[in-house]
This record gives structure tokens, C-alpha cells and sequence, in this order.
């Protein structure tokens, strides 16, 4: 066995696959960790008895179909879904709002179909900003949740539960949405790797459907690139609608075209330490024989501008066409839940259209970049996790709240609107010890690519986690 720090859930499946560790063990382990890591919020919602019952089923197909058992990719790893996306049937989705009760625990999406079937043994829901409205995971309902890292600091959003669970080791891979960065930026804050795939590679029905009008993509934060890979891999592709299967290209073609992006113009600053991370990135895999090729702010800034305009006005539309259809009683949401929906209702479909088109815009940008390079290196986030408050939600000042996420992530919506993948990882620790990010985009259905020069650069070993995963010891 590996280090406890640099463990992952595939070395725990491994362990459970061998023996050394039953499932139960697993997840009661999990369960005592929720206990000990009340104090970081991650957790909104736990079924210990639901855990329990799906280690239970997973240690007797262990004992009565082992070769059925050690087809799994993760036989009998705990995991948690995230209180936002696609239900997991018996976990009571509300949001992170009190606009929903607790109850109706429905039935699986096809990618928590796909989670079960990889061996994943969900048993609770990870705290999510309310209706996923924010780059930080504070709801008013409760939790709030702090980075394990550093707790005075956001843990990000709106998957930050679930980057706060995974990196403290309460489970070692957790369920995740991405509309906006809420993939990436709680990865990036928190050291963890974080994939926003190719939009309509994983399935988003049945009922989640394309309520986000496409840019929102589902998968999952683990600690380890590998992890990624393989929950990708067990829940892409053979959507029933309505997209088609995106063939995974040859992820070994060499030299590369390494496009480096280091700026995000004089209204975005990065700060200093967070560039030469990148920087650093695209140098290490230029001595991998890649050819790197410097890019300029220019080339995209009125495609970030679209995204950022593009994803204010989809959300906005959105969450006003949900309160709306279910009727709702708004004045029990949070302040800026009410503003985003006053704005939703009030907007013309001519603002939503040309929104729309400059998405259109922003996605055309991105491929003729493409014609030059083979993939971005770029940054993640442009400064370290702010303090817990940073991005309040008390107030009704959409453009103030929109625009302080643009500034902690300006080059994260651009993957979302456009629909190309984007992975994050972390390359390298600030002078607090904290994850200096990097994000990698290439064009549609290239996540193999993505995935093997992440994996490149995550075997320079410039990070190690902080927390064991729970279960696992040396």
C-alpha cells in the first residue's frame, strides 16, 4: 500500500477487492469520519442505514458472485451525492434551500445507476450553496461549508461538499455538478483533481435533463487523476438522449501544441503565484517534448465576457422557470435567490437569445483556437480560497454576486458555455500551503487527452493531500 496521503478510491477498491478491508469496514470508517469532520460543513444530509445496507449487499456479492464483485471499478467504496443534480434514489434532494422539504426520495438518475453499478455505496448528500447560486458552499439552511485545508476559507462551490468530504478523506470520490466551474473551482481550492467533461458525454436523465440548457455537466471529484479517468469511464457514453456517444481519441499523439494562457486582462488580475503555477505546468510538459505556444488575452476576452453574460442569463431564466412551474413560495428563499429569479422573469427572450448566440460565439472562438493548439493551459482559479463570507448571498445585487465569481474564476464558465471539456488539477503549494491550481481545456471528446497529460502532471508529485481516507491506514 501506498502512502495514506497519496491513497485514492481505486487503492481502496483495491484493498476491498483483496480482502485486507470488508466493505462495512469501509463505510463504517466513512461514517465515524462525518463525525470527526462535523466541524467543516461538508455533509447536509446522512443515511447511516442506507450505507450500511449497500456495504452489506456489496460484501455478500463479494462472497457469491466474486467475479461479478472484482468487475467493479469501485466495489464497496462510500461515496456521497451531492444535494444538487441528478437523485440518487432514497436521498432527499432540497438543493441546499428550505424551498424544499426533505422528502420524495425518488428514483436513480442514469448516472447514479452508473455510480451503483461501478460499486459506489452512496449514503448521503453533500452541502451545496442554494440552488448551486454560488462559488461557496454557505446555504442558509446549514451547513456552512469551510475548506479542510484551511477552514477560515471556502471550500468553493457550488460542489464544495463534495471537494470539502473527498479531500478531508470522509469518502475518497464524490458526486459533482459543473454549470459554471462548480466542478472545478471547489477542486481547485481544496488540492483535488476536477474533470467537467465534454458536454453530453455523461448522461444527464432522466429527469435532470437539459434544465440548464445544456452548459451543466455531471461527474465527480477524486484525489487522484487516475480515480477520474475511471469514473468517467464507467458512466459515459450510451446516453439515451439527447446526445450521441463522443468517440475517445488517441491520447498518446506527441509533440503536442501546448497553448499557454497567462492573463485574463487588467479586470480579472491573477495573482502572481498563481500564473507561475501555470507557467511551471507548461514547461514541465514542454520538457516532455510538447511545443508550447504563447496565447493572448486578446484572442478571448469577448468569449469570456459571452460565457459570464451567457451563464448569468441561463441561471436566471432557469431558477425563475423552476419557482415558477412548481409555484413556489419565493419569499422563503434566500435574498439573492429572489434576485436571480425577479431577474429571470423580467428578461426579455431577445436578451436570452443574444446570450445565447454570444455563447455560440464564445464556442467558435475556442475552435479556431484549436486549429493552432492541441490544448490550454490556463488558470483555475486567480487567487487563493477567500475567508469564509466572501461571496454573501443576503443581498439582491446579481451583477455584484456574478461578478465576484467572474473575478475568482474567470476562465471557468468558458468550458460550460462552449460545451469543451476542462480538467483541473493542483501543481505546486502558495507560501500557506495551499493548492496552486491549473486547468487544462481541449476540444470536444478529448478527455482522454486531458486526462493523460493531467496524469503527467500530477506524476511530478508537487502536491500530497493532508487527510488519510478514512478505512485506510499503512
Amino acid at each position: 500500500m501506498s502512502s495514506p496521503l497519496s491513497a485514492d478510491a481505486t487503492e481502496l477498491a483495491g484493498a476491498i477487492k483483496s480482502g485486507k478491508l470488508a466493505c462495512m469496514d469501509a463505510m463504517q470508517a466513512s461514517l465515524a469520519a462525518c463525525a470527526t469532520y462535523e466541524a467543516i460543513g461538508a455533509i447536509a444530509y446522512l443515511d447511516p442505514e442506507m450505507g450500511r445496507r449497500a456495504a452489506q449487499a456489496m460484501d455478500r456479492e463479494a462472497l457469491e458472485q466474486p467475479e461479478h464483485f472484482a468487475t467493479r471499478r469501485f466495489a464497496g467504496v462510500p461515496t456521497i451525492a451531492k444535494d444538487l443534480g441528478g437523485p440518487f434514489a432514497g436521498l432527499p434532494v432540497a438543493a441546499g434551500s428550505r424551498l424544499f422539504r426533505r422528502k420524495g426520495k425518488g428514483v436513480d438518475s442514469d448516472l447514479a445507476s452508473r455510480f451503483r453499478s461501478a460499486g459506489l455505496c452512496p449514503f448521503g448528500l453533500s452541502t451545496s450553496p442554494e440552488f448551486g447560486l454560488s462559488l461557496a458552499c454557505e446555504p442558509a439552511i446549514g451547513p456552512i461549508c469551510r475548506n479542510p485545508l484551511d477552514p477560515t476559507r471556502t471550500a468553493g462551490g457550488s460542489s464544495g461538499g463534495a471537494a470539502a468530504a473527498t479531500a478531508a478523506g470522509i469518502v475518497a470520490i464524490a458526486h459533482a455538478t459543473d454549470a459554471g466551474g462548480s466542478i472545478r473551482v471547489p477542486a481547485a481550492c481544496c488540492g483535488l483533481v476536477g474533470l467537467k467533461p465534454t458536454r453530453g458525454a455523461v448522461p444527464a436523465g432522466p429527469s435532470f435533463g437539459n434544465h440548464l440548457g445544456g452548459i451543466a455537466s455531471e461527474l465527480a471529484v477524486t484525489r487522484s487523476v487516475r480515480d477520474t479517468a475511471r469514473i468517467f469511464d464507467a458512466v459515459s457514453g450510451n446516453a439515451r438522449g439527447p446526445f450521441a456517444d463522443i468517440p475517445q481519441p488517441d491520447a498518446q499523439a506527441a509533440p503536442l501544441r501546448i497553448g499557454l494562457l497567462t492573463d485574463a486582462g487588467d479586470r480579472y488580475p491573477i495573482a502572481n503565484d498563481r500564473l507561475q503555477a501555470v507557467e511551471a505546468a507548461a514547461k514541465y510538459l514542454e520538457r516532455q517534448g510538447h511545443r508550447l505556444i504563447a496565447l493572448g488575452w486578446v484572442q478571448f476576452q469577448e468569449a469570456v465576457a459571452a460565457s459570464t453574460r451567457a451563464f448569468g442569463d441561463i441561471v436566471s431564466v432557469n431558477i425563475a422557470g423552476l419557482v415558477n412551474g412548481l409555484e413556489l413560495d419565493i419569499a422563503a428563499a434566500e435574498a439573492m435567490t429572489q434576485a436571480f429569479v425577479t431577474r429571470g422573469r423580467a428578461m426579455p427572450a431577445t436578451a436570452l437569445w443574444n446570450s445565447l448566440n454570444g455563447a455560440v460565439q464564445a464556442s467558435r472562438v475556442l475552435w479556431e483556437a484549436f486549429d493552432t493548439v492541441d490544448v490550454i493551459v490556463m488558470p483555475m482559479l486567480s487567487a487563493a480560497p477567500p475567508p469564509i463570507g466572501s461571496f454573501p448571498t443576503n443581498h439582491f445585487d446579481t451583477d455584484l454576486h456574478l461578478e465576484r465569481m467572474a473575478t475568482f474564476a474567470p476562465l471557468a464558465s468558458l468550458a460550460n458555455v462552449s460545451g469543451f471539456p476542462a480538467i483541473t488539477l493542483p501543481f505546486g503549494t502558495d507560501a500557506d500551503n495551499l493548492p496552486l491550481p491549473v486547468q487544462i481545456m481541449a476540444p470536444m471528446g478529448k478527455e482522454a487527452l486531458l486526462l493523460s497529460l493531467a496524469a503527467n502532471l500530477e506524476a511530478d508529485g508537487r502536491w500530497q493531500h493532508r487527510y488519510p481516507i478514512a478505512g485506510l491506514v499503512a
